[in-house]
């Protein structure tokens, strides 16, 4: 990793142009950013050491990615993919982003979610090769000195987690770095950020997992979790660390408990260029679907009552997204208020039994009741009844939250009812849209955080989206990175999500498609990263884009050009022998 073994040399627009290396043989083919495999051509084997190194044959890099397929075709399990894609990865960054990209959707699910969730589990026994930072108490008075480390790789984007709610398993240990790792791949495919530029963080804090603690293959802090100011004085100190290394990077905040997740999002806002994708993103994607089905129904959203059940982030984050929606649509914040609908296990969030300060916001007055015509005692069908609920979002599982009762419900209110069931599992996702289907005699309106789904309700089938947050937070990463934003603005995420709705063709439309595949996350990328740093123009947050010599001058068409051509593409980069 040292900046001796090599150096990379960017065009006007920032972008990779070639790469220095200053290895030779062996200590050419160990770096993955560099290795060929056997795609070094005749000149370069000679160039860098390596003739007799490799077999006489040259593939090409559609050759390579032919061979890799058969081999992932091959394998017995998911699991087994999985570990192959990650071997490949260290071997040959270039080849395994290239293979991904060969079918996006697909291997998505290998190198994300579900699949990451058994690597998590086995994150210590899989174990092989360095991929990112581990801090933890014994090393993070250090965090400035090991970030400089990477000075070198001229890093925007990192994804910081400290492991404690990996989505369907909570507290996993150093386990999580596997999330942020496999969440990182996917901003080098969607935002077209260079493998390079990425870097994976796990702030390790301990675990108050009992089975990580007591097995001896465990490689996290062996301690239970750091809690009150010795928790938020760790995540201070890596914060200013991050911010002195790389001013200019986007932190992006993965997989934290509720509470810490809007501490330390609201706390470090205006540190360091940061954002939550679990509040803020998962917002923004609901919201989008929820657009694209009004314009579907030919309903506004003053027609509409939501209701949101979970206390989770992902909950607070549609909450929170609808409430700016409401409001530039020209509701005021009280009767925006009045149109969103909070209930978690417990039935109506109100100020008397509100669990946390971050559902506060959306918490009723006990005296809305009676303005609402409820007791506070009512089922979830009930509800919905009597408050003519239109729109359904689910953020976890609960006792009635998503049943046949509840459906039924929602298609008296409103005979098209649009259900958005983001479930932390897969497996709970695919139930639910299949029995949501069923039970609605295939009128509901669906969009889910797994994957896509076609049902039958015609001859040409009924889609159900895939409502994955990476439609989302790439488009905003690239447009923050290329507009020169200084902070993330709530109004990115409304933008990018009004922008992900308008992708969505009439025909798709009328197919019950809310969202745009996933597949297409290079076009959908692009557009939200130009509405986004267009509304960094409109807010005046906009700067000079650090990482390239090609300025933006504020103007739409440069914006373009500079996003377009910033992006990093699956690619072998000409080497250059020193």
């Amino acid at each position: 990793m040292s900046s001796i073994q090599y150096k990379f040399k960017y065009d006007e627009y920032g972008n990779t142009r070639e790469i220095i290396v200053y290895s030779s043989g062996a200590g050419v083919s160990s770096l993955n950013f560099v290795n060929k495999g056997t795609a070094f051509t005749t000149a370069e084997r000679v160039d860098f050491g390596l003739e007799a190194s490799l077999p006489p044959g040259v593939r090409d890099m559609d050759e390579q990615i032919d061979n890799a397929r058969r081999i992932v075709d091959g394998k017995a399990d998911d699991m087994e993919r999985y570990i192959f894609i990650r071997a490949l990865y260290d071997r040959n960054v270039a080849l395994a982003h290239a293979l991904i990209r060969s079918d996006f959707e697909r291997f998505m699910g290998l190198v994300y979610m579900p699949t990451i969730t058994e690597a998590v589990k086995k994150y210590s026994s899989l174990y092989r090769q360095i991929n990112g930072l581990h801090f933890y108490p014994g090393n993070i008075d250090k965090a400035e000195d090991i970030l400089r480390r990477y000075l070198n790789r001229d890093v925007r984007m990192a994804v910081v987690t400290d492991n404690q709610t990996i989505p369907g398993m909570g507290d996993q240990g150093a386990g999580g770095m596997a999330s942020s790792f496999g969440k990182i791949m996917l901003y080098t495919q969607g935002a077209g950020i260079a493998p390079w530029h990425c870097l994976p963080i796990s702030l390790d804090v301990g675990t108050d997992n009992e089975r990580l603690l007591a097995d001896n293959q465990y490689l996290g802090w062996r301690n239970h979790r750091l809690e009150g100011e010795a928790y938020l004085s760790f995540i201070g100190r890596f914060s200013r660390a991050f911010r002195n290394v790389f001013p200019d990077a986007i932190c992006q905040w993965e997989n934290f408990a509720t509470a810490n997740a809007f501490n330390i999002r609201d706390a470090f806002t205006d540190e360091i260029i940061s954002f939550n994708d679990n509040i803020q993103s998962t917002g923004a994607v609901a919201l989008a679907a929820i657009i694209s089905a009004l314009r579907l129904k030919q309903e506004s959203f003053a027609e509409q009552k939501f209701l949101v059940y979970g206390d989770n982030a992902g909950a607070v984050g549609i909450c929170e997204q609808l409430l700016f929606m409401l409001e530039e649509e020209g509701f005021s914040r009280a009767e925006a208020l009045r149109s969103i609908i909070l209930v978690d296990k417990n039935g109506l969030v109100t100020t008397e039994n509100v669990s946390g300060y971050f559902l506060k916001s959306f918490a009723k007055d006990p005296r809305q009741r009676a303005e609402l015509e409820i007791s506070g005692e009512e089922s979830l069908p009930e509800l919905v009844s009597k408050i003519g609920v239109t729109v359904y979002a689910a953020t976890s599982p609960g006792e009635g939250s998503l049943d046949q009762a509840l459906v039924k419900a929602l298609l008296v209110v409103n005979k098209t009812p649009v259900i958005l069931p983001f479930y932390p599992t897969v497996d709970w996702q695919k139930c639910c849209v299949k029995s949501i289907h069923d039970w609605s005699d295939g009128r509901a309106l669906i969009a889910n955080g797994g994957p896509g789904y076609r049902c039958d309700r015609s001859s040409s089938g009924w889609c159900v989206s895939q409502a994955n947050n990476i439609l989302i937070c790439s488009g905003v990463a690239q447009g923050v990175l290329a507009s020169g934003a200084r902070e993330v603005l709530p109004g990115f995420f409304t933008v990018a999500a009004k922008t992900l709705s308008r992708l969505v063709g009439h025909n798709d439309l009328q197919s019950g498609q809310l969202l745009p595949p996933v597949s297409d996350i290079e076009r959908i990328s692009n557009k939200i990263a130009v509405a986004v740093a267009m509304k960094a123009v409109v807010e005046g947050c906009s700067r000079p884009c650090v990482f390239s010599s090609f300025q933006h001058e504020n103007n739409e068409s440069r914006l373009r050009e500079l996003i377009e051509r910033m992006r990093w593409k699956p690619g072998y980069l000409p080497l250059v022998a020193m």
